[in-house]
């Protein structure tokens, strides 16, 4: 009987300690302390830093650091993803998230980087996945610029698309006719994208007119979309208490949708 009590003690001890991490790296990831802030603000350098080498990768993927460094972000996202599952409520929820897929498949593609190597212009994504954290907007929020988020969004939309396409185009059409290179596979997405058609780099075959029709059409909506959020007023999200609409204008009084008397805080209020 004794040794049972001492082995549910061992198991309540485990649990205590395993639940004080969760803890702990919840208040880091998700909490205002002034620490948890730091730590924040570390992660997301190191973000930033991780998405400048995926950018450059196509560079300098022949030099002899390039595994190192690889295996080292892998080890450092591997990291991350674990902390942010054991940092959630719901884990099973949260992996499910299409920002947790994606970094999934991009953390495969840096732990197998020979066999996913057609894969690699994936990683650009991880810039996408982290706009979906509170990392890059809690900043933003406390400076007083939650007011174009959208257009801040619409731009690493855009960005990222670029990146993809040009890893893809680059991967797929290197050698052929017209992409000698990554900078050629950039030049044709810019081009394409932004329906400049100089012609002088075209993608051979049936499969190259598809992508660069789908290049086109996409590269065109994104253009627009940033053009509307540039030059349409700003918007206030404030979710209205009867009928939920969230976007108004900023000196909006009552809601547009269903005429409730609205109290949108001003930018300098808390």
């Amino acid at each position: 009987m004794s040794d049972t009590l001492k082995s549910s003690a061992k198991s309540d001890k485990g649990r205590s300690w395993f639940d004080h991490l969760r803890s702990k790296l919840r208040i880091l990831y998700h909490g205002q302390s002034a620490g948890a802030l730091r730590f924040q603000a570390t992660i997301l350098i190191v973000d930033l830093a991780i998405i400048a080498f995926f950018i450059a990768s196509p560079l300098i993927r022949d030099t002899e650091t390039f595994l190192w460094v690889d295996y080292s972000i892998a080890a450092i996202l591997a990291l991350d993803l674990v902390a942010r599952g054991l940092a959630t409520s719901h884990p099973m929820r949260w992996l499910r998230q299409m920002p947790v897929l994606i970094d999934i498949v991009i953390l495969a593609t840096l732990l197998f980087p020979t066999f996913f190597f057609n894969f690699g212009f994936l990683r650009i994504l991880r810039l996408w996945t982290l706009t979906r954290t509170s990392l890059v907007w809690r900043p933003l929020e406390k400076r007083g610029l939650a007011s174009n988020r959208d257009t801040i969004q619409a731009v690493i939309n855009l960005l990222v698309f670029i990146f993809v396409v040009t890893g893809f185009v680059y991967t797929a059409f290197t050698g052929r006719e017209g992409i000698d290179g990554y900078v050629d596979a950039l030049y044709f997405t810019v081009t394409t994208m932004t329906t400049t058609g100089f012609g002088d780099i075209t993608l051979p075959g049936t499969f190259g007119k598809l992508v660069s029709i789908v290049i086109m059409i996409i590269g065109i909506s994104l253009f627009v979309r940033l053009a509307q959020l540039i030059f349409r007023p700003n918007k206030i999200t404030f979710p209205c208490p009867q009928c939920g609409l969230s976007r108004h204008e900023p000196d909006a009084v009552h809601c547009k949708a269903c005429g409730h008397l609205l109290n949108i805080p001003d930018e300098g209020q808390g």
